[in-house]
């Protein structure tokens, strides 16, 4: 009955390797060239191990004394064809001193039963099986990794492979490394933005999916800045480099993607110190219960040692006793979860700070940029004596030599080239305002610190926002509110914190308090503090910090130069990558590509179900090993479930692992 129910195995073994090669034969990006061998190597060991058992003992018995060498040949080619590698492996790791790998275990394990087959002139099946199926399970373990690096490629392929630079006429393609800062290069419809810049001409719609994980197509037209890695889908644009190919954005998601493998978290570095002291445990105990259980019924109590029994035993330990669930299932995990964040949007730089993601119980947030777009917008204009709109020019010219984003939000309200001619005698007058000459008539624009300043009584606003009084020759003609706009999912995203365990969130802005009440009171954070400096934001995170409990996090979320520090100081500092400046980037744990504050409480998800996945893997590998640990010790299992204990669980244990790369509907 055990031989038909292998032998069905072997059968279904031998379709499935076939069916994957076709497979990948018809997608050459389905499998690398070393699945396909493997495969191959798998189809043929299944075979000949099949044709070898349907011959059984009778054929070579019928030869005499050479046919059971010609059948110890046979099945010592079929041994060779599918587990060379393993031995080659064990060698080098004994030669290098590593000598307790899974390698090692599986190539004492198997050839000691066929040593125990030859010398009891016995079946060779079980070696040469419970290598084909740690075969099997190795390669599924490769294809998952090869899935999960493959999800990650397909997301980051955004890597340019040329830039257009216009010469004599022609567009020529060059490196994007030979580009320099501040040069022209032209970007045609279906390519991929090389570089980061400005449009300098053209208009065209942007396919930002590998950056942000969104679909929705962005439009650009001149005077837009425009990042590297979006692909331009309808008209050619001309663009000014801003940054060197290597500090553009498309280089730094790259460079986060392929080294967030170098920063553990504490379930692989504990998985790394267990199977170091795991392995050799296990190989002593095996050869323990090889010798000393014998020696005991030879000398303590004058039976028969039955030293092939215990040697089986000791073997067939070995095989159920190999760490592969773990070692491998609990980096993937992190890895498909690295990739599944990555494919939403959501750049985490290491599995340490996704492990610290699912602990995080407090928010603080930046308000500019961060919970507001970081846009100012003219949205009143009050108590004026003449036009809004020449209001809104006088106040535009006049502040046309700064490049503070008030002075732009003017500049887009008036919606003309700004003509310098026009304006002279700029003076700015810090924390004040300016003042200027325009069109022959003095103007001043600035705070009610400059009315002040110039003896010119003015109008308080009521309104929220930034106050821009207007004076015109001496004489007060009204003020311009300017303010920023809340980001449309904001709101949104400190209730779904909240609905994901966040109990508190906290907002930080140097921005004036009755603007900051406003926009607090609006999205329903629990904290907020307002008018702070750089150094102010630090010191409040550090209240915070000296405040939680237990393992609980605190990640801060910001945008500008200014929060790198805070972002530096928190437990996970996460950044505005699409508008946010490359300091509070490369202080950041973790990066959102769309700038949407909604990926917060979706990373937070997501690390959960990852870290859901690793203690799931953990609890089912080490609980089903030490089960069948105790079997094979004390004689109630044999070398097939070993072979499950070994192999079935791994592979249980890599397809739970890639479930961390779907995370569309978290």
């Amino acid at each position: 009955m055990q031989e038909l129910i292998v032998n069905i195995l072997l059968a279904a073994v031998a379709l499935l390797a076939a069916v994957l090669q076709l497979i990948g034969q018809k997608s050459s990006s389905g499998m690398t060239k070393k699945q396909k061998v493997m495969l191959w190597r798998i189809l043929a060991a299944t075979v000949l191990l099949l044709g070898l058992q349907s011959l059984g003992t009778s054929v070579f018995d019928s030869l005499g004394s050479s046919g059971r060498w010609l059948r110890l040949a046979l099945y010592l080619v079929d041994y060779l064809v599918i587990g060379y590698d393993i031995l080659r492996k064990a060698y080098k790791g004994i030669r290098n001193g590593q000598v307790f790998d899974e390698n090692f275990l599986m190539a004492v394990a198997t050839l000691g039963a066929l040593a125990l087959a030859v010398y009891e002139n016995g079946d060779y099946l079980e070696s040469i099986a419970v290598m084909l199926f740690y075969q099997v399970g190795e390669w599924f373990q490769s294809y998952a990794v090869g899935k999960s690096r493959r999800n990650i490629s397909d997301l980051m392929d955004i890597r340019p492979d040329y830039a257009n630079v216009e010469r004599d006429g022609k567009l020529e393609q060059v490196d994007p490394d030979e580009v320099d800062i501040g040069s022209i290069i032209v970007v045609q419809p279906g390519e991929k933005v090389p570089i980061d810049g400005t449009v300098v001409e053209g208009a065209s719609t942007l396919n930002t999916a590998a950056l942000t994980g969104e679909s929705l197509p962005r439009e650009v037209q001149t005077g837009d800045a425009i990042i590297s890695g979006c692909i331009n889908m309808t008209g050619l644009l001309k663009i000014q480099t801003t940054k060197a190919f290597g500090e553009s954005t498309v280089s730094k998601i790259l460079d986060l993607v392929e080294n967030a493998s170098s920063r553990k978290s504490k379930s692989e570095d504990f998985i790394s110190r267990f199977a170091r002291i795991y392995t050799p445990a296990v190989c002593y105990a095996a050869l323990a219960l090889a010798i000393l259980p014998p020696l005991v019924l030879m000398l303590g109590l004058g039976q028969s040692p039955a030293w092939e029994t215990w040697i089986y035993r000791a073997l067939t330990f070995l095989v159920a006793s190999c760490p592969c669930a773990l070692v491998i299932s609990i980096p993937l995990s992190f890895f498909a979860g690295i990739g599944g964040a990555s494919k939403a949007g959501v750049l985490v730089k290491g599995s340490n700070y996704l492990e610290s993601m699912s602990q995080t119980r407090i928010v603080v947030f930046d308000k500019t940029g961060t919970l507001t777009q970081g846009v100012f917008e003219v949205n009143g204009i009050h108590h004026n004596e003449i036009e809004n709109a020449k209001l809104v020019e006088y106040a535009a010219l006049a502040e046309s030599a700064s490049s503070h984003p008030i002075s732009k939000s003017l500049q887009r309200a008036y919606g003309k080239e700004i003509d310098r001619s026009r304006v002279s005698q700029i003076q700015e007058i810090s924390g004040n305002g300016v003042t200027a000459v325009v069109d022959d008539h003095t103007v001043a624009a600035g705070n009610d610190k400059l009315m002040d300043r110039l003896g010119i009584p003015y109008i308080s606003c009521h309104s929220v926002g930034t106050i821009i009084h207007m004076a015109i020759d001496g004489q007060y003609a009204g003020h311009i509110v300017i303010s920023d706009l809340i980001k449309p999912t904001s709101r949104q995203a400190i209730q779904a914190l909240k609905s994901a365990g966040v109990y508190k969130t906290v907002m930080l802005t140097g921005d004036a308090k009755q603007v900051a009440d406003q926009v607090a009171e609006e999205l329903g954070v629990d904290q907020m503090y307002s008018q702070l400096l750089p150094a102010d934001k630090v010191e409040k995170v550090e209240e915070l910090l000296a405040r939680k409990r237990g393992k609980e996090k605190l990640a801060f979320v910001g945008d500008g130069i200014n929060d790198a520090p805070v972002l530096g100081r928190a437990d996970i500092g996460i950044a505005m990558g699409a508008m946010g400046s490359d300091a509070a980037i490369e202080a950041a744990d973790v990066v959102l590509m769309d700038d949407d504050p909604m990926q917060i409480a979706k990373a937070i998800k997501i690390s959960r179900k990852c870290l859901g996945i690793v203690y799931q893997n953990i609890v089912v590998a080490i609980g089903i090993k030490l089960l069948c640990l105790v079997l094979v010790a004390l004689g109630f299992a044999n070398m097939w479930l070993a072979v499950f204990a070994d192999v079935g669980v791994m592979i249980l244990a890599v397809l739970n692992a890639i479930r961390a790369l779907f995370v569309k509907n978290l």
